[in-house]
């Protein structure tokens, strides 16, 4: 049997990317630090699956499973050394902590004469595979460092199947359990793999991949948050509750749609097919079985709000295409909201330009700076979602964006 690596034995390195490698025939070692997750792989080399929907449940088992821990260098670096195929998905946070592992494992590798290894990379981070190869390469010898060049692919991929936060109740009873939705799609980055592109379900190679990395930023994990901070000025603890409200799905689709626009001329590429991700996506953000929070789905709002990420990195692209992101910036104000909540500091214009200045990167007299400021002094003298929205469609109609 074909052997995979899959480093992080966690939501989606379960719920995902190992259920997907186990289903295309290979037999997956997880890595991972959490004990009890290691010891109960070993011993029953299966964990249960649950796909959930609102309208119910399909349980399936996950076979041909093994795991290492983490903190063992010697059996890490052995998977690695002879697997065919590995991915990451540990958190952008972690990826510091186990480059030294994948660099002993590489050397292995090369010291046995081992095939070229692909290494998805199935981290939310923007540039994660100019990332992680810096990590390695810092530890690697100029020798070391061709090999790497010759011999390692770093595949990003592009995660959009939603995985919230397992409760007990989702567990049911079963420590390994994960509870996902049936959205099972891994687009890749076609052109960074070395040598043949394995064949593994649900995997989609691409080209150029920098689109996919821009729509799941963009469109999904944009219309996601703006979905969570809206709600959150409300109390609603789900997300299906947020998207619930017909104000708050009104204001997410129109800012996924200014999104959809602006990757459509960025990238030449067909408005209709975005439009009709928009629709499912507004779909799955609505499954009540997921029973995503916002205060999860809204969560680090400050890596939420960098300049190049979804609310801030969405409206400048918009900008750039000759589109105002007015409903974008009523996401990005009720995100400043969250922000400034969350650090315990006031509530106040002032504060809100500050946070747009440091967090990103925006001068107070910016085009965008000066959209999403009204929004967010509307929100802090106690507006309600309605008064935002015709808010943003005076901006809107103001503008006169050009149609596609």
């Amino acid at each position: 049997m074909k052997s995979s690596v899959m480093y992080g034995g966690g939501n989606i390195g379960r719920g995902f990317i190992g259920a997907l490698l186990s289903r295309s025939g290979y037999e997956v070692t997880f890595v991972d630090v959490a004990v009890p997750v290691v010891e109960e792989l070993q011993s029953r080399r299966c964990y249960p699956l649950r796909i959930v929907s609102s309208e119910g449940n399909t349980d399936l088992t996950i076979n041909n499973v093994t795991a290492v821990n983490g903190n063992d260098t010697a059996a890490v670096a052995q998977a690695i050394a002879h697997c065919e195929i590995m991915a990451t998905a540990v958190g952008a946070r972690i990826l510091k902590f186990i480059v030294p592992n994948i660099v002993a494992g590489l050397r292995q590798r090369w010291a046995e004469g081992g095939a070229p290894l692909n290494i998805i990379i199935c981290e939310n981070l923007n540039d994660a595979n100019k990332i992680i190869e810096g990590m390695i390469k810092e530890q690697l010898t100029a020798e070391e460092r061709e090999k790497f060049d010759a011999t390692v692919g770093l595949v990003e991929a592009s995660i959009g199947r939603m995985v919230p936060v397992q409760t007990d109740a989702m567990k049911d009873g079963e420590p390994l359990r994960v509870c996902v939705e049936s959205y099972g799609f891994l687009p890749v980055d076609k052109a960074a793999f070395k040598g043949e592109i394995p064949q593994i379900e649900g995997m989609v190679p691409f080209e150029p991949f920098d689109f996919f990395i821009k729509r799941k930023l963009f469109i999904h994990n944009m219309g996601h948050a703006t979905t969570a901070y809206l709600g959150g000025l409300l109390g609603d603890e789900f997300v299906w509750q947020a998207i619930g409200n017909p104000v708050i799905r009104l204001i997410a689709q129109n800012a996924m749609t200014e999104s959809a626009m602006a990757l459509s001329r960025h990238y030449n590429v067909s408005l209709e097919g975005i439009l009709l991700h928009i629709t499912d996506l507004l779909g799955r953000f609505a499954n009540v079985a997921l029973g995503d929070t916002c205060a999860r789905v809204g969560g680090d709002p400050a890596r939420k709000l960098a300049p190049a990420d979804r609310m801030i990195g969405s409206s400048l692209m918009a900008l750039k295409q000759g589109i105002t992101p007015a409903y974008i910036a009523v996401g990005a104000a009720a995100g400043i909201k969250r922000y400034l909540d969350e650090a315990g500091l006031e509530q106040s214009v002032a504060a809100a330009e500050k946070v747009l200045a440091e967090v990103s990167q925006l001068a107070a007299d910016s085009s965008l700076a000066k959209l999403i400021i009204p929004y967010y002094k509307m929100i802090i003298d106690g507006c309600t979602l309605d008064d935002l929205l015709k808010a943003a469609d005076a901006t809107k109609k103001a503008s006169m964006d050009k149609v596609i």
